[in-house]
């Protein structure tokens, strides 16, 4: 066995991590420790909206409208529910008039009023047996929720002849925020066991399969530490911590798999444990390091988005990806050193395999290698069986998975889009019932109004012409007001159509076109809708081209060819057909809504697509450089083409089909929350993920490169230079080149050599 400074060259940190492993590792504990104590009560100051604009025109009316006319502008509802007596019942409305005197005297309460007080249609349902009481809880969300929190218990519930239910959107937001922190909570109860249980599956080992789950709780641990400080400067949604969890577990595990596969192969090659921790942070980790950056990247292409829903996504996912990455390639090596070959301990599978004779001794490094789900030679004899059916009949599994991959994303062609609201949460949340109980029984849409807000001096029959106007408009039902106020003034206008259908929608360009004598903004649902659509419409290019670019630039330094980087982005994104395609039949058409326990709202909110197209893309790039890299490595051994490709599936194709399996477990469990949005949001991803390892990464990427041949790996003479001085790939092949090397072995370059097509008992050949 070779000397130390014969083998493998270490890195610096890596020098650090084995020279001093215990106290790497005890540097990490208190590292992580302190993350504990910095991310504590995150969730408490994360905000549980972000879908707007902050800069569109709806934004700023409602900002104004919101602090000039509080008592038009409700965010708190009190539903009354008398029962047979009815509404005008006077112990009814004696119950009722205390209930508003005593919810006006309430601190951060204004603009309170009710049906008894106005006798307002609009506040009384239709049978006569509930009537509302509105008000507004002043301050952001946060202090607003507080403010909810405090009084809330203080009137829902029964008073004498009525029983309180308490709505409106300030309780659809507090509702959503309570029961995201709780379904998060138990899909991680759900997702750490199962996931080990799998881990333990995959390796063999209960040592090695700790590693990842280790690596995920100190990635996740870490990341709720950056966005606690997040908080301090800017907004952060909630539904950050969702992508926090499944992330952090899912990559620290693909990035942990990665690593110790390649470390438990080196030890089963004779290699000692400081020489097999060196060659494999030289390869593995090199593949971890640029997996993390273009995860990383399509992340971060939701920075240019307004909306702090969506940036918020990419504050966690930079900071779980990069966090995870670390940790597998600081905290691993310096378990390894202290494990050494101990990391092939406490083989569980034994006990199932007990009374069947082993075919190896289990006791050594390689046939422990060999036995675990993601290592050996073994258990890549089916891929290969696999790749050599694609391989031969390239054509068509390239045209059958790529046209049934097209076939099941064509529901999207049909996607429509709307705002997120109370239907986003369980049938049975208190805020839920009470919009829903105004959408059946109470006249009008609720929240469908839109609002006009008007600046500058106006005289009343200014006013009255301008209103006049405006109920001449096609698709107005009536408008109402106007409410005037130092300066401002505002109109109501009540469509006739759905409150944020097309027909709104246009409603809302028409009223902005409207000419009027004073400044004029519109606010309400269906504006805030329009203003979403275009400003993601105006950004989205920008996030496609810092996707695109930064995604060819980075598997181009890492393959040296032009036509592959070019393969990966394409095939990605088609990978990601079938998880919108699902989105849009069973999300907005409602299929499946009763086993998946949802209420469709027949639309899709504005800003997921972008979001699980991010997350997804980014996940596919990681699972696509782990099997271009293993396949780059074998081309530059051999510079045989069909070869590489058939080895690299080899050994990769169990690694990326295990850790798609757990990260997909992660987001069903992440997709078993009562909050839509994240059902949607864990249970597309997992079945992108799933598509990606199982249908394109085993189906249509090897079918491709076998199409395009020996030409995949060529780029001009320029590039070629550029790749030579500044590319990066999975370590150095000393001796001599190539072409040599094959010429010395009797294959020729180029031609398909039957004693090359047999090694490793994989035919690939025509």
């Amino acid at each position: 066995m070779s000397d130390v400074n014969s083998g493998p060259r270490l890195g610096g940190w890596t020098r650090f991590v084995t020279a001093r492993p215990r106290l790497s590792l005890l540097f990490a504990l208190v590292v992580t420790a302190l993350a504990v104590f910095a991310g504590s009560g995150v969730a408490d100051r994360m905000g549980s909206g972000g879908w707007e604009d902050p800069e569109a025109q709806s934004t700023y009316a409602t900002e104004v409208l919101n602090r000039e006319f509080p008592a038009a502008r409700p965010n708190l509802l009190l539903l009354v529910e008398s029962g047979p007596a009815g509404v005008d019942d006077p112990a009814v409305a004696a119950v009722a008039a205390r209930l508003t005197e005593r919810l006006a005297r309430e601190k951060g309460v204004t603009g309170v009023g009710s049906y008894w007080q106005t006798k307002s249609p609009a506040l009384r349902a239709e049978d006569g047996r509930e009537a509302l009481i509105a008000a507004r809880i002043e301050g952001d969300e946060k202090a607003a929720g507080e403010v909810l929190e405090r009084i809330a218990p203080e009137y829902r519930g029964t008073h004498g002849p009525v029983k309180i239910s308490v709505g409106g959107p300030v309780a659809v937001m507090h509702d959503m925020q309570t029961i995201i922190q709780e379904d998060l909570l138990r899909a991680e109860m759900i997702a750490l066991p199962v996931t080990l249980v799998l881990l333990v599956m995959v390796f063999g080992s209960a040592v090695a399969a700790l590693l990842p789950l280790g690596i995920g709780i100190v990635a996740i641990l870490g990341t709720n530490a950056v966005l606690r400080g997040l908080t301090e400067f800017t907004d952060v949604s909630v539904f950050a911590q969702n992508l926090t969890t499944a992330l952090g577990l899912g990559l620290a595990i693909d990035y942990a798999l990665f690593i110790v596969r390649r470390f438990r192969e080196e030890l089963a090659g004779g290699s000692d444990t400081r020489e097999a921790i060196g060659t494999t942070v030289r390869t593995a980790g090199r593949t971890v390091l640029f997996s993390a950056l273009t995860v990383a990247v399509s992340l971060a292409a939701m920075l240019v988005f307004p909306q702090y829903f969506l940036r918020s996504f990419a504050y966690a996912g930079i900071a779980v990806v990069l966090l995870a990455a670390a940790a597998a390639l600081v905290l691993l090596p310096a378990a390894l050193m202290l494990l050494g070959e101990r990391v092939n301990a406490l083989d569980l599978r034994r006990l199932l395999r007990r009374g069947s004779k082993d075919r190896t001794d289990s006791s050594s490094p390689s046939s422990s290698a060999a036995g675990s789900g993601s290592t050996g030679d073994t258990d890549g004899a089916g891929w290969g069986r696999l790749v050599a059916l694609v391989m031969r009949r390239a054509p068509v599994f390239a045209v059958a998975t790529s046209a049934g991959l097209v076939l099941l994303g064509l529901p999207f062609l049909g996607v429509k889009f709307g705002p997120a609201d109370d239907r986003q949460l369980p049938p049975t949340a208190e805020s839920h019932v009470v919009q829903q109980h105004l959408r059946d029984g109470f006249p009008g849409s609720p929240g469908g109004s839109l609002d006009v807000l008007a600046e500058g001096a106006a005289t009343s029959a200014q006013y009255a012409e301008y209103r006049t106007r405006v109920e001449a408009l096609p698709g107005v039902l009536r408008v109402d007001g106007p409410l005037v106020s130092a300066g401002h003034a505002v109109f109501t206008v009540l469509p006739e159509e759905e409150a944020v259908g097309e027909e709104s929608q246009r409603l809302v360009r028409e009223l902005r076109a409207e000419p009027a004598p004073f400044d004029t903004s519109v606010s309400g649902a269906a504006a805030m809708l329009v203003d979403s659509k275009d400003a993601i419409g105006d950004r989205l290019p920008y996030a496609a081209a810092i996707i695109a670019v930064v995604t060819l630039l980075l598997v181009f330094l890492l393959t040296g060819s032009v036509l592959i980087p070019l393969q990966a982005v394409v095939l990605n994104g088609l990978s990601l057909t079938a998880m919108f395609g699902a989105v849009v039949w069973v999300f907005q058409e409602g299929h499946l809504s009763g086993p998946l326990s949802f209420t469709s709202t027949g639309d899709i909110e504005t800003t997921l697509p972008v979001l699980m197209f991010c997350v997804a893309f980014g996940l596919s790039m990681d699972y696509g450089v782990f099997l271009l890299s293993r396949i780059k490595e074998e081309y530059d051994r051999t510079g045989d083409h069909e070869h590489a490709v058939a080895h690299g599936l080899r050994r990769t194709g169990g690694l990326i089909t295990a850790a798609a399996v757990i990260l997909a477990v992660v987001m069903v469990a992440i997709g078993a929350s009562r909050v839509t949005n994240t059902k949607m949001l864990g249970l597309g991803i997992a079945l992108a993920v799933v598509m990606d390892a199982m249908v394109v990464r085993s189906l249509l990427v090897p079918s491709v490169m076998k199409l395009t041949g020996r030409a995949t790996w060529w780029a001009p003479a320029p590039l070629r230079a550029f790749h030579a001085r500044f590319g990066l790939s999975e370590g150095e092949i000393p001796g001599p080149a190539p072409a040599e090397r094959l010429a010395g072995e009797g294959i020729v370059e180029g031609r398909d050599d039957d004693r090359d097509r047999d090694r490793d008992n994989v035919p690939v050949g025509g």
